[in-house]
């Protein structure tokens, strides 16, 4: 696209209506669960952000703008339907600048523990600076949960694990470009154009992005609501999944 100077990796599979999943500062990492889930119900389109995955081009997009427009152009050529939007976090970000762009493309918004927005009295945590244990302990109410473990597991071999490491150096590299030093460029001056039905999930515990940006985001999006699920962090949908997911699929079924 755009002359050959961008190319976006698309993940893709399962069958109905058009699902856009977004994820957040950390590589995609390939298809996983949580897209075979959504899969099972929807036509799920995975894009991976430039600059991670195999998506190429970041030098080519100046800012947020930039970024919005090119997935409203990657998106276009996936599908004419309107599509539902799970954005996760930095995701988040993302598909409410799309929903506010051109709301009649985008039939509904899911924001998993979005940024976005900034309070000045509840400042969003700066993941440049955080050493692993405060990032475990922001992200997770359990760090020693299974599910934590697993997630934050390193490969045992050197060379997997140098990739992984890499990978992940890269994508948050490439998502401060859009977010640094702040996550908020100017969102409130468009938000009021959202009309897409649209569901606020939240961790209790989440340390990133605190529970409070629910209602902020609440508050601003006519007609939307939140839930905040407990004894959670950032990542509901690998902390509390099937509460998570039942909450999901009950809007979307709605919308």
């Amino acid at each position: 696209m755009r002359g050959g100077k961008l190319s976006i990796e698309v993940l893709e599979g399962g069958s109905g209506d058009p699902l856009v999943y977004l994820h957040g500062a950390r590589s995609l990492g390939g298809w996983n669960p949580h897209l075979d889930r959504l899969a099972d119900r929807y036509h799920v389109f995975a894009p991976c952000h430039p600059g991670t995955g195999g998506s190429t081009g970041l030098e080519h997009l100046d800012d947020l703008w930039d970024l919005v427009l090119c997935y409203e152009e990657i998106l276009d050529s996936l599908t004419s339907r309107p599509y539902h939007i799970i954005g996760l976090s930095y995701g988040g970000m993302i598909g409410t600048e799309l929903a506010a762009q051109n709301p009649a493309k985008v039939r509904s918004l899911v924001l998993v523990g979005a940024i976005g927005l900034w309070l000045d009295e509840s400042p969003i945590a700066d993941i440049y600076v955080l050493g692993p244990e405060e990032r475990a302990k922001a992200t997770w109410h359990n760090p020693a949960s299974e599910a934590a473990r697993a997630y934050m597991a390193q490969p045992e071999d050197p060379e997997a694990k140098r990739e992984a490491e890499l990978s992940n150096i890269e994508a948050l590299a490439s998502t401060g470009k859009f977010i640094w030093p702040i996550p908020d460029k100017g969102l409130r001056k468009r938000i009021h154009r959202i009309t897409s039905p649209t569901l606020m999930v939240w961790g209790k515990s989440d340390g990133l992005v605190p529970p409070v940006y629910a209602d902020e985001f609440q508050r601003l999006i006519p007609g939307s609501r939140s839930v905040v699920i407990e004894e959670c962090g950032h990542l509901p949908y690998l902390e509390r999944p099937e509460e998570y997911f039942q909450n999901v699929f009950d809007f979307l079924s709605q919308s």
